[in-house]
This record gives C-alpha cells, structure tokens and sequence, in this order.
C-alpha cells in the first residue's frame, strides 16, 4: 500500500502494511509471516537472506528495502517510501 494510505488501525492483511502489494504479501508468506504483527522485532536483513534462501534467488536490493520500511513502521516508526531505506542499506548491507 502507498504509505500515504496507510492506517496503523487497519492492518488486517498484509497488503496494508506500506509498500507492500500482493507479491511481496506472497513473498512474507513463505516466510510464515501472515500477519503484520509477526513482523515485530524481526530484522529486515534475516528476513531478506532468508528468502534469498527459500526462493532460490538473490532477491533485488529494494526488497530489503521494503523490508527494512515494514520493521521499522511496525516497531513504530510513520510510514515511508521504501526508496527512504535505500542508502541506509548501500551503507549497511553489502550485497
């Protein structure tokens, strides 16, 4: 969902969390994350190896951007374009 959009009340499914639609919403599924609330105190980075690992794949860096946006909204912070992430990860997460 556009982070413009989102509501910290209204997070019934996946697809409400910021920056996500319905193939990122598939992706945390293989990760057994159904709901927004799992995603509290997980890394962003585990989360990214990790489905670099179930996939197959190395996924492309602005996914760890959006999970990078995702932890951190659900841990408190307002809602943020992913691109908002991308130099915090250049700097600390070599690919």
């Amino acid at each position: 969902m556009n982070p413009s959009k989102v509501d910290r009340n209204r997070l019934n499914q996946l697809t409400d969390l910021p920056n996500i639609g319905p193939a990122l919403a598939k992706d945390l599924q293989l990760l057994g994350i159904t709901e927004a609330t799992q995603l509290i105190g997980r890394s962003p980075y585990e989360l990214y190896l990790a489905l670099c690992d179930v996939t197959g794949v190395r996924q492309d860096p602005c996914v760890l951007d959006v999970l990078i946006s995702i932890t951190r909204f659900m841990a408190g912070e307002a809602p943020q374009p992913w691109w908002a992430f991308t130099a915090e990860r250049k700097r600390s997460f070599k690919i």
